[in-house]
């Protein structure tokens, strides 16, 4: 909204100004950002290998965007101006999508590392808790007096000892 409109209305002032919305160089920048530390993730994760395909597949949406969007503003420099802020503002939508996919990537892997967390936590503790194996300390039998009486003298008769 306009301040013009803004008076007419009289509507308080709009909060969003042009310092609010990134422009391209940091929107550039923040895919830079994103795009390294999904390379530290992909470097951390060498168990996780089902995600190839879709990490393709965001890659490639993502890099057919940037081309978009760089086909778009180069378009928008050389179209008449009245024509171009169209075009700038649908080459930013593109930017915005690279960012977007970007963003999933690097969501769903730091959404698999947490899953891969909870369940060695939930390992740790499984072990921890579970019951320690019963250790045999020695075999036994109930024997009444009279038995006890003949094993005595049986293994002392073999032992040479006479009671």
């Amino acid at each position: 909204m306009t301040r013009r409109l803004e008076e007419l209305f009289d509507f308080p002032p709009s909060e969003v100004t042009s310092e609010d919305t990134p422009t391209v160089e940091q929107t550039r920048t923040q895919l830079a950002e994103i795009d390294a530390t999904i390379d530290k993730i992909d470097a951390a994760l060498p168990a996780i290998r089902d995600l190839d395909t879709s990490d393709h597949e965001l890659d490639e949406i993502a890099n057919l965007a940037k081309e978009s969007f760089q086909d778009l503003s180069d378009l928008g420099m050389q179209v008449d101006s009245r024509y171009s802020a169209e075009l700038f503002a649908v080459a930013s939508t593109m930017l915005g999508h690279a960012l977007t996919a970007k963003t999933a990537k690097l969501n769903k892997k730091l959404k698999m590392v947490d899953l891969q967390l909870k369940k060695l936590k939930i390992d740790q503790d499984a072990a921890r808790n579970a019951p320690e194996p019963a250790m045999e300390t020695a075999h036994g039998t109930v024997l009444n007096r009279n038995d006890l009486l003949e094993r005595l003298i049986a293994t002392n008769s073999q032992n040479g000892n006479r009671a």
